[in-house]
């Protein structure tokens, strides 16, 4: 019953996936922070770490968006500000897949992090303008002398205009 009430539009009745439209979106990372520009608050050991972020997409043609993503992040010693550039392009409107760039510059470090991701995951669609979209992703290190490769497990919200 709850599936009928999720839709994906296609792109002849003007679905959120075509070209000219936007996105923004806000994700909650599971696993290693890398470069984020998702949303998180944890605590171990009475040590309190947050980062809060987002991303923003132009659909350039249908179904395939350019996104920017911006975060920052604060672990009561350090603070990090994350970047993220990539292409998110959704097969058959529903299976989001995404190649980007993303890293970091942390405070106080001499080497900052890089990394090249990819994630897919499915996109529910809440009515014309929300969607939510779990997936998983695997970040691949670019400087390994410093910092390791990791999976992240994300759930995402997304707004389309």
């Amino acid at each position: 019953m709850a599936f009928g009430f999720t839709n994906a539009q296609t792109k002849s009745d003007g679905g959120q996936t075509s070209k000219g439209k936007y996105l923004i979106e806000a994700n909650t990372g599971f696993g290693a922070g890398v470069g984020s520009t998702s949303f998180g608050l944890t605590s171990v050991d009475g040590k309190t770490s947050y980062n809060i972020g987002a991303e923003a997409g132009y659909f350039v043609a249908d179904d395939l968006a350019i996104k920017l993503g911006l975060g920052y992040g604060d672990d009561g010693s350090t603070s990090a500000f994350a970047y993220k550039l990539g292409a998110k392009y959704y097969v058959n409107h529903i299976i989001p897949v995404e190649l980007s760039y993303n890293g970091a510059s942390i405070k106080g470090m001499s080497e900052n992090p890089s990394y090249l991701g990819i994630g897919a995951g499915y996109a529910i669609f809440l009515g014309k303008n929300v969607s939510i979209e779990p997936g998983l992703r695997y970040n691949n290190t670019l400087n390994k002398d410093f910092y390791k490769s990791s999976f992240q497990f994300n759930v995402g919200f997304a707004l389309h205009f």
